[in-house]
């Protein structure tokens, strides 16, 4: 269950909000961010449509990818920070872990090893920002 959702900036001044929302870091929080994501994305292309229609997928995987992790490999709750850029998205996902995510390897028998390969894929800057508090995943993609 989301358990804060805070918008910055009004679409009706022709500026995109920021969004940053807190889950608790349960497994069906992975679902919620990404509808979270979706709406964002929505308000966004009332504003600026994409550039291309892959974009919107790309950061809609970015985030499951990254909040699937949080819930896996991280205790507690995490949050996910949207807001535009000039010429993209940057997605923040911020979690209690302060261990850095690393490639492992691709298990065909459903172990993994491809999300941080598809994030670093799909992001055009990519950064891990640790601090006392857990970490911030700070991935910037086109729009």
């Amino acid at each position: 269950m989301t358990t804060e959702r805070r918008w910055q900036g009004s679409t009706g001044s022709g500026s995109v909000p920021e969004q940053v929302t807190r889950y608790r870091g349960e497994l069906h929080d992975v679902t919620d961010a990404r509808l979270d994501t979706e709406r964002f994305l929505d308000d966004v292309a009332r504003v600026r449509p994409a550039s291309q229609p892959e974009h919107w997928d790309d950061i809609l995987l970015v985030v499951n990818e990254l909040a699937a992790n949080a819930v896996q490999y991280a205790p507690g709750p995490f949050e996910v920070r949207l807001r535009t850029t000039f010429d993209g998205v940057h997605v923040v996902v911020h979690d209690t872990s302060r261990t850095p995510p690393s490639p492992r390897p691709f298990r065909r028998d459903g172990g993994g090893g491809v999300g941080w390969y598809l994030v670093q894929s799909l992001g055009s800057q990519v950064s891990v920002v640790t601090g006392p508090d857990g970490k911030g995943v700070h991935v910037f993609l086109p729009w």
